[in-house]
């Protein structure tokens, strides 16, 4: 009776921990996005017209926002701008460094063209005789191409069980073995700590 009971409770505790996290991290997020709207003076904040407060209202005035954005940089006037508030951005030594970078990672992700995050391989580290998952970024380039004096790739080797801290390295590409699993099924092992491993054939199902 003990053993029944006890696989009962870790049945329970399987089903309800994912779905309690998962609604947790959903409304943390509608939380964050609802704090943007501090912003808006409260004389003409949206709780402040309606009278009463909507959960998820910030989400949606962020998504509106950003698809309004979208609209006017398709526009002629837009794009001329947004260029021109680039310009005195740039001009700007500490705020442009870091506007540059931002800008650049996003139009990577967006970018149909982006590489990043692409591949999965396996390199050794933290020293030789030992691997872990690691993630290519893109190729090397430049002074670095040219300092490291042979073809090397970038890669961004994520730390369990927050993989959006880690380490950025360059190795040769005949240092790194190209793994079969998804981006995806590469995260659910990191965050896992190895725990939720992906199919043996995933490559095979995919293609199939």
């Amino acid at each position: 009776m003990k053993h029944r009971l006890k696989n009962i409770f870790l049945a329970g505790l399987a089903v309800t921990v994912p779905i309690g996290l998962t609604i947790y991290i959903l409304f943390f997020l509608i939380d964050l996005m609802d704090g943007l709207l501090r912003v808006i003076p409260a004389a003409i904040h949206p709780e402040t017209l309606l009278g009463m407060r909507i959960p998820g209202l910030g989400a949606i005035a962020t998504v509106l926002l950003i698809f309004l954005a979208g609209l006017v940089t398709t526009s002629y006037a837009g794009a001329r701008f947004f260029r021109f508030a680039e310009t005195l951005v740039e001009r700007i030594p500490l705020v442009r460094g870091i506007y540059q970078a931002i800008k650049q990672i996003v139009q990577t992700m967006v970018s149909k063209e982006g590489q990043s995050f692409k591949r999965v391989v396996l390199v050794e580290f933290p020293r030789q005789g030992l691997y872990t998952v690691a993630f290519v970024t893109g190729p090397v380039t430049g002074e670095l191409r040219r300092k490291t004096g042979e073809r090397g790739i970038s890669i961004f080797v994520p730390t369990t069980p927050n993989p959006t801290s880690g380490y950025y390295m360059i190795v040769p590409e005949d240092r790194v073995t190209d793994l079969e699993m998804s981006v995806e099924e590469a995260f659910k092992l990191i965050i896992s700590g190895g725990m939720i491993s992906p199919p043996e054939n995933n490559k095979q199902l995919r293609n199939g």
